[in-house]
């Protein structure tokens, strides 16, 4: 779904709970939507999290959308039976434009004239500010069902009308025609390549690097930007692969979830499709799977994505030490292998480096002793008390 709701002010993720101040702090999000994007970047800089914005795509300006206009002039003339409003955005857009070449009524007319169909309640919404009635509204907020409805009642020999909302699904277009409708589309908003179009290659080189916690997508067609920059950089099957193991991938909804479901991943999507229940999930998963905890001779340790604390206090790590730390801690005291160890830090069996590394671990800690060399064996963190 591409249309976003704000944080609801009444929300519990408008404010952070006193005991949470900032349950993202020390975790990296990147952000690749356009239309606004502020209103989530805000919202998880609030809750503490570091974020990479780079928008994959933008919405093209009305008044260069000269197609808009003309598909909009044929639903007017072709007095269509039924009408689908897929979101709020694209109805309000779309109303707007026609306003804006002077058929603003006109449309209004051929619309109040047919029977209007919305895939959820922020569409249903926007055709009810509009002045329209809908008589219909999808049960999961998705195009499928919406048709699936039509095709039980019937479409033969009617002219339907689809707002498109920037990701075209041709499959429902196809089962419409194929059951007799005549079927016109109009798109209120099409994506185009941003400004600062450096800015999606660092986002796509730190998501391979493993510099990023999560990856936010709130529409398809930004997925399919993200693979495209990706093959042109030849950096496609690394970032699938950084998807899979190292970033979590998360969707505001089913229809944005698509490609990425279709290139292998398997992203997070919220019950509800909204910003803030994508903020409240991308949290919650962080919060259960990326902080690690545990109590040594050296004092409490907290690891929240790149954000290490020992007994409260901060301390700072290079990356690789960092890696190294994480892999101890969830193993919780558990000795790790040097082999293992190696292959995590993609070392290739390199002893000398390994040593170097965890050598630089210890030399960043207040206790270099924590990390303990089990002979023969490899490390692990040091839980129990020290030996007097």
């Amino acid at each position: 779904m591409n249309a976003l709701d704000s944080v609801d002010s009444a929300s519990p993720l408008a404010t952070p709970g006193p005991n949470d101040d900032a349950p993202l702090d020390g975790f990296r999000i990147g952000v690749t939507s356009h239309r606004r994007s502020r209103d989530l970047i805000e919202a998880l800089e609030r809750r503490g999290a570091s974020v990479l914005h780079a928008p994959a795509l933008k919405i093209a300006p009305v008044q260069e959308d000269l197609t808009l206009i003309e598909d909009t002039k044929k639903i007017i003339s072709a007095k269509p039976d039924i009408c689908i409003a897929t979101t709020a955005y694209g109805m309000r857009r779309w109303c707007e434009a026609a306003d804006s070449f002077g058929i603003g009524e006109q449309l209004l007319d051929a619309l109040a004239a047919c029977r209007m169909f919305v895939r959820g309640p922020k569409a249903r919404g926007a055709v009810r500010a509009a002045g329209l009635a809908d008589v219909g509204i999808s049960s999961d907020e998705t195009t499928a069902t919406l048709v699936d409805m039509l095709l039980q009642e019937g479409v033969r020999g009617k002219t339907v009308a689809v707002q498109l909302h920037g990701y075209t699904d041709v499959r429902q277009l196809e089962r419409l025609r194929m059951s007799g409708a005549t079927v016109l589309t109009v798109t209120p908003y099409r994506w185009v390549k941003p400004d600062g179009e450096d800015k999606l290659p660092r986002l796509i080189e730190a998501a391979c690097s493993g510099d990023l916690d999560v990856l936010t997508f709130t529409s398809a067609p930004a997925v399919d930007a993200m693979w495209s920059t990706a093959h042109e950089m030849g950096l496609y099957r690394p970032l699938i692969e950084a998807l899979k193991t190292q970033v979590t991938v998360a969707a505001v909804g089913p229809v944005t979830a698509q490609p990425l479901i279709d290139a292998g991943l398997t992203p997070l999507i919220p019950d509800r499709y909204r910003m803030g229940a994508l903020i409240r999930l991308v949290t919650e998963h962080l919060a259960l799977n990326h902080v690690r905890r545990l109590d040594t001779p050296s004092g409490n340790i907290e690891l929240r994505g790149r954000c290490l604390r020992i007994n409260g206090s901060a301390v700072e790590l290079a990356p690789a030490p960092l890696l190294l730390l994480r892999a101890l801690l969830g193993a919780g005291g558990a000795v790790l292998s040097r082999e293992a160890l190696s292959e995590l830090l993609e070392l290739r069996g390199s002893v000398h480096a390994l040593d170097m590394t965890v050598s630089r671990l210890r030399s960043s800690l207040p206790d270099g002793k924590l990390v303990e060399t089990v002979v023969k064996r490899g490390y692990r963190l040091r839980v129990q008390p020290f030996d007097a």
